[in-house]
């Protein structure tokens, strides 16, 4: 499992939003942040404050990337033709975790990035161990026939907190899915608001 999963619910504490939109996070229950002094007014924001928290949530939202791979996906994004906030989500949902995660193949963000690492994940016939594989339109993936059975599948694809958004063609029955296309913003169910245009601001001042 990834470095953060012990704490993935700090994020939710410390946002004050329920980030993966999940039945058992804390701020179902208290909305405010974590620690001593979790309970203080919050202060108003500054620019910057707000520009830094969109980052922050989005990068967390991905199993809480490093800054530096979230730096080189942004770098691309903006390499890109079109808006940079679209073409930035446009990657990150193009992610081999983040595919095997929207379908349903596994309950988690986190599980998902543990699942792809363990081996049983199969990229148009082969397998693939990297998480930030740059899956592309029209790849077929598929569950390996030896992990069909693992119980974190059988539990993800009952999830009903959740459902397969319509760019990735999914059968459970199979355990195999196609991206259909590359999503814009508004096609990715974010449970809660994401902002990459705030991202693009953090960056160009920062």
């Amino acid at each position: 499992m990834t470095k953060r999963t012990s704490a993935k619910y700090k994020l939710d504490r410390r946002m004050g939003e329920n980030i993966w939109g999940r039945p058992k996070s804390p701020v179902n229950r208290r909305e405010y942040g974590p620690g001593q002094h979790g309970q203080r007014r919050k202060g108003k924001l500054s620019d910057f404050g707000i520009q830094l928290r969109a980052k922050q949530k989005l990068k967390g939202y991905y199993g809480d990337l490093t800054e530096k791979q979230f730096r080189r996906i942004f770098a691309e994004a903006e390499r890109v033709k079109g808006d940079t906030g679209e073409n930035l989500v446009g990657l990150l949902e193009r992610r081999l975790d983040a595919v095997v995660y929207r379908a349903k193949f596994v309950p988690t963000m986190f599980s998902a990035r543990q699942f792809v690492n363990h081996g049983h994940v199969k990229v148009n016939g082969k397998r693939v161990n990297i998480p930030s594989y740059r899956v592309k339109e029209g790849d077929v993936i598929e569950v390996r026939d030896k992990s069909k059975q693992l119980a974190i599948v059988l539990e993800a694809a009952g999830l009903a907190e959740r459902d397969v958004p319509d760019y990735i063609d999914a059968d459970h029955s199979k355990m195999v899915a196609t991206l259909t296309r590359t999503p814009s913003l508004g096609d990715v169910p974010y449970p809660v608001m994401m902002e990459p245009n705030l991202v693009v601001e953090f960056y160009a001042k920062n």
